[in-house]
């Protein structure tokens, strides 16, 4: 359902882009504004890797380095039948941990010092599986279509503002200006929320223990609020498997975050 959702996400997403080019007056502004946005995003996706792990300080570890963690990592892929991605270590007491790389042939898995510390091994295994999830359903790739699209849409609208529609009505331009970015960001926050259920049910089981990857985001939760991520930026904050910021927005505001709920997140783990 949630692979369902997601390609129906996408489609609103395109639906979107073509619905705002047609008002914008015709293909050359969509085929700007599309390749604007492909040319910015190329580059993100095809270095997301070394881009987010230069950012946050991320550390590859060897097998000497980190015997018990490269183990672990090693046995979990194997069950995602994944090949062996890099292991990485990020500074920094917050519990938290994310997973990069353009393809499962060039997958990274990086957690930081403090979910190693705060995690028992059964949890700190679901937290990986779930990561392992991510590279195994290309979900970087999926999030950088979505950037694409909104980028293009986001273009479309400013088109649309400075330039004039086919109608040159100042006002459609205005209301094109000011609602289809935010649609835009809408849907591409949705897509990343469908992502990452989908991310914690086939974690659990590539680990064989959904109550384990549950309790791990229950502590995950907690460690959060108590150690926000001094270093984190809004832009990579949907990579992580809990949002690095402390608390969780609520309400009309849980339509722009990155993730679901916690709480439900891990109900629906513990009815598996």
């Amino acid at each position: 359902m949630n692979t369902v959702r997601t390609a129906l996400l996408m489609g609103v997403m395109f639906g979107l882009f073509i619905g705002v080019g047609h008002l914008l007056g015709g293909g050359t502004g969509m085929t700007i504004a599309f390749v604007m946005a492909l040319v910015l995003n190329f580059g993100s996706y095809w270095f997301s890797d070394k881009i987010v792990l230069r950012m946050y300080k991320a550390e590859e570890v060897t097998p000497e380095q980190a015997p018990k963690l490269f183990d672990m990592v090693d046995r979990l892929r194997q069950n995602a039948d994944l090949p062996m991605p890099k292991v990485c270590i990020i500074p920094g007491d917050q519990p938290n941990a994310f997973a990069t790389g353009r393809n499962p042939e060039n997958g990274v898995v990086a957690v930081t010092q403090g979910i190693l510390r705060q995690l028992s091994d059964k949890e700190l295994e679901g937290v990986i599986a779930h990561e392992l999830a991510h590279i195994k359903n290309r979900d970087i790739l999926t999030s950088s279509i979505a950037a694409t699209m909104a980028g293009a849409i986001t273009y479309l609208a400013y088109f649309a503002m400075f330039f004039g529609g086919r109608d040159r009505n100042p006002f459609v331009s205005l209301l094109l200006f000011l609602l289809a970015p935010l649609a835009a960001t809408i849907i591409q926050m949705a897509i990343s929320r469908s992502r990452e259920y989908a991310a914690d049910k086939e974690g659990a089981e590539i680990c064989r223990n959904p109550q384990a990857l549950a309790s791990a985001l229950d502590k995950l939760a907690r460690g959060v609020e108590a150690r926000p991520m001094q270093q984190a930026e809004a832009s990579t904050a949907h990579m992580f498997i809990a949002n690095p910021f402390s608390g969780g927005l609520k309400g009309l505001q849980s339509l722009f975050s990155t993730h679901p709920p916690m709480e439900e997140r891990i109900r629906r783990l513990r009815e598996m």
